[in-house]
């Protein structure tokens, strides 16, 4: 058996063991674990962690592991791509299209053209090698930036821009890494012919993903199995990135239209709260896995005694790179005041110096075409840098945004978004009982003591909101008793509380911080029905 035709990327160079490869797997799996608990002990990105520990137990393992550059990119990169879209609300990505379009667009062009420069002249590559190595330099790794966001409270704004810019910066970054492919091969192609290429490619991807995404949810609409619908996602993230990929278009586009639709539209929505509750937990803990095997692997690949010897060529890769970085950031977003609201320069500081180098840039260091000059200096010095970043940036980001103070949050604004949640879940949990009764679940005496029960809360919560408002109160103290009865209905309206708590979290009413403890107090709730 040939372990780089496996469906996990590793490849260990020769005729593989199974139980070998269980016994890496089981090995890779303790020691993700094991970073996952001391990086929140340390307070370091967990990715940082799993970078560093997979350099150091690299010299343990039983045989080579390593990145497979065609399966990131055909499998993971997908997966990763969709988890996002599914998880991205439109409207505040409407509400921030100009500083998003600003950044993956002229942003990605203007990064990789200067660490481009900086890289010829400064290491004497041709011009081709420097180009390519300058895109995929200019690819951001935001799961690095993300899981800062997700231990510091930042405002949901500077989370959209961040997140959108990613969502589109890899398909940029990626259709002008296939241009250059196509320069290399071919010889020359005109700045015309480029445009437009360029053009068609990010045209066809996103009607396809228009296409599949519309389809998909039809047919998500059409199942009450969450089962088969978690099946039927799979099944149109990896096929639209297949299918575009086989067109000629982009794939990546395709990937981000098609997710971005089907988590946004009325058809999508109007399945069960259930049901999307656990096809959004598997995209959550499918992305969650892949990053988690991926990042391990980086530091599994990078070889220390590689990145001495192409130290200095590394720190230059690293300066050109932020300089890029600086050039489409701040000149960009100052542009920005002329037409669109203005990003607040502190917000500019996190997205100059958050980016954070990651698996895309080092699987597309690895497919670098074979007949390239210095192919294998190349990828180390992509190796060196995406290192570099991970562990300098990623552990220094999440200082840099307590200095800025952009994670200060006031004590009456967390309060007022306890309040907020307390009434979204109530009502949400009402319309879910309104939808039972009219289903002829309930009778119409049960549907009322229920219906009681939270009116009881939306009365507290928007009683108090109006005290706070007034500022004639300061506290508020809501006591809710334990109901022993109708447990497989209160399970229903459990859920259903999630659901409201989950969309509120996507379109960036409530902070992560509020949201995860409101989920926490329901998931209690929810193991008390089982032990009763």
């Amino acid at each position: 058996m040939n372990v780089n035709m496996m469906y996990l990327a590793i490849s260990t160079g020769n005729q593989g063991d199974v139980a070998q490869l269980v016994t890496v797997l089981i090995i890779l799996l303790l020691v993700a674990t094991g970073v996952a608990l001391l990086s929140r002990w340390l307070r370091i990105p967990y990715v940082t962690g799993l970078v560093v520990a997979g350099l150091i137990i690299a010299a343990f393992l039983p045989r080579k592991v390593g990145l497979d550059s065609s399966l990131i990119i055909n499998l993971f990169l997908p997966i990763l791509l969709f988890e996002a879209a599914i998880n991205t609300d439109i409207s505040r990505l409407r509400s921030t299209v100009k500083p998003i379009a600003l950044l993956a667009g002229p942003g990605v062009v203007i990064a990789s053209g200067v660490t481009a420069t900086v890289l010829k002249f400064g290491l004497g590559l041709s011009w081709i090698p420097a180009l390519m190595v300058g895109v995929i330099l200019a690819i951001t790794d935001t799961v690095s930036v993300i899981a800062v966001f997700k231990e510091i409270t930042v405002p949901s704004r500077l989370i959209t821009i961040v997140e959108g810019e990613s969502l589109f910066n890899d398909g940029i970054a990626l259709v002008l890494f296939t241009l250059l492919l196509k320069v290399n091969a071919t010889g020359s192609v005109t700045i015309t012919e480029g445009i437009k290429e360029l053009l068609v490619v990010i045209a066809g991807g996103s009607l396809i993903g228009i296409i599949s995404g519309y389809l998909g949810s039809l047919l998500y609409a059409r199942s009450e199995d969450s089962l088969s619908n978690i099946l039927l996602t799979v099944a149109i993230a990896l096929g639209t990135f297949q299918i575009s990929q086989g067109l000629g278009v982009s794939g990546v586009v395709a990937v981000v239209v098609a997710g971005l639709v089907i988590g946004n539209t009325e058809l999508a929505r109007s399945v069960s709260a259930s049901n999307r509750i656990t096809v959004l937990s598997f995209w959550e803990y499918a992305g969650f896995g892949v990053n988690t095997f991926i990042f391990l692997l980086i530091g599994l690949e990078i070889k220390l005694e590689t990145l001495g010897k192409t130290f200095l060529a590394v720190l230059l890769a690293v300066l050109a790179y932020q300089i890029g970085r600086f050039l489409a950031v701040y000149p960009l977003l100052a542009l920005l005041r002329l037409f669109d609201r203005p990003v607040p320069l502190r917000w500019q500081h996190v997205l100059f110096l958050g980016n954070i180098k990651g698996s895309l840039s080092m699987a597309l260091a690895l497919s670098l075409p074979a007949g390239l000059p210095e192919r294998g200096n190349l990828i180390a010095l992509v190796f060196g840098t995406v290192l570099l970043s991970l562990v300098g940036q990623g552990v220094s980001l999440p200082w840099l945004v307590q200095r800025l103070n952009i994670a200060h949050t006031s004590e009456a604004q967390q309060w007022i978004e306890s309040l907020q949640s307390q009434l979204m879940t109530a009502k949400a949990a009402q319309n879910e009982l309104e939808s039972l009764l009219n289903a002829g679940v309930l009778p119409k005496s049960v549907y009322e003591e229920l219906r009681a029960t939270y009116q009881v809360k939306v009365a507290a919560a928007e009683r108090s909101l109006r005290d706070l408002y007034n500022r004639r109160s300061d506290n508020l103290t809501v006591a809710s008793g334990r109901h022993t009865r109708l447990d497989a209905i209160r399970r229903r309206l459990f859920v259903a509380e999630k659901d409201a708590l989950n969309s509120a979290l996507r379109k960036r009413i409530l902070s992560e911080e509020v949201v995860r403890s409101r989920l926490q107090a329901i998931d209690q709730q929810l193991l008390d029905l089982e032990d009763d």
